[in-house]
């Protein structure tokens, strides 16, 4: 099977690429927005494709391609510059998506797998009543809201072209080079500063690149995976001041965890300004991922404790 994988120099890319690259059942093209070669494996099929919006030219990216999975989207910006950000997820992740699919179906690509995020669903979720497939979307920021109508978007032309069509919505996505907040949490671990979340009794789930990357592969070839909508995780949910502990131990050293109440850590991040971080370290985000583990008999191969040891394997003594 040929397959195509956008974004391919990213966190998720790269490790999907490294991994597809040992299966003999797949030959695989990286398809980027630059020749940055040096940031992909070793021995990867590229093809740059230049900026992704309404415009981009897929056909030689998708010459001779049975299936594509799309990685590649505008993601959260630390300091938005555009001055439309709503209208800037749009022209990437909406109409570049779009455009993509467009080109699929005329270049006769049989199957898209195209990541999402949980974030259409929602920010948070009420204790003990985790995402499923059939919670009602209600995305926040235009990051989400873009992320939905992709979807929208995208089951439209699957419906007009039978094109198999396979949406995957993972929450915060962990492993080796991962950055972000995850990476901040591990640095201030390592260093042994003192964190004021030692009384958060939340619940929330989290994704390992690795159990990703097998969900993508498997998605690619089930046929019952077609036409589907999957929240996925690991599928056990940790309260942030287990995580710390966790990260903790995976790299061999103490956690330092104050045991600050939550309505304090609250308190002083309004005051920052920071209360919507605040609020993701101190509220529940669980998802139910029951379904693709029915429809498919996929279990995440990786366990929570397995794959922060192997995401955070460069902090250890």
């Amino acid at each position: 099977m040929k397959v195509l994988v956008t974004g391919a120099t990213g966190f998720v890319g790269r490790a999907l690429l490294a991994h597809l690259q040992t299966l003999p059942q797949f030959d695989v093209r990286a398809a980027m927005r630059s020749s940055a070669v040096d940031r992909l494996p070793p021995a990867s099929q590229y093809v740059p494709v230049g900026d992704l919006d309404a415009n981009t030219d897929w056909h030689a990216a998708l010459a001779g391609v049975d299936a594509v999975v799309h990685l590649a989207a505008r993601v959260h910006v630390m300091h938005e510059q555009a001055q439309d950000p709503l209208q800037a997820f749009r022209k990437v992740n909406v109409e570049g998506s779009v455009r993509l699919a467009q080109m699929a179906v005329q270049a006769g690509v049989q199957r898209l797998v195209f990541i999402s995020s949980i974030k259409v669903n929602g920010e948070s979720t009420p204790a003990h009543q985790p995402f499923s497939e059939t919670s009602a979307c209600a995305p926040q920021d235009g990051y989400s809201i873009s992320k939905l109508e992709t979807e929208q978007a995208l089951q439209g032309v699957a419906r007009s072209s039978g094109l198999a069509l396979t949406i995957l919505r993972p929450p915060l996505v962990y492993g080796l080079g991962v950055g972000a907040n995850f990476a901040s949490l591990a640095r201030a671990v390592a260093r042994g500063t003192p964190l004021p979340l030692g009384r958060i009794a939340n619940q929330r789930s989290l994704l390992a690149v690795e159990n990703l990357v097998d969900l993508i592969t498997t998605c690619l070839t089930h046929p019952a995976a077609a036409h589907q909508t999957l929240v996925v995780s690991d599928g056990e949910d940790l309260s942030t001041t287990a995580l710390v502990q966790r990260i903790a131990r995976a790299m061999d050293r103490p956690a330092h965890l104050l045991p600050a109440p939550v309505w304090m850590l609250m308190g002083a991040a309004t005051l920052l300004g920071q209360r919507a971080a605040a609020q993701r370290l101190c509220g529940n985000l669980q998802i139910d991922s029951s379904k693709a583990r029915t429809l498919l008999d996929w279990n995440p191969p990786v366990t929570v404790d397995e794959g922060l040891r192997r995401a955070l394997v460069g902090y250890r003594l």
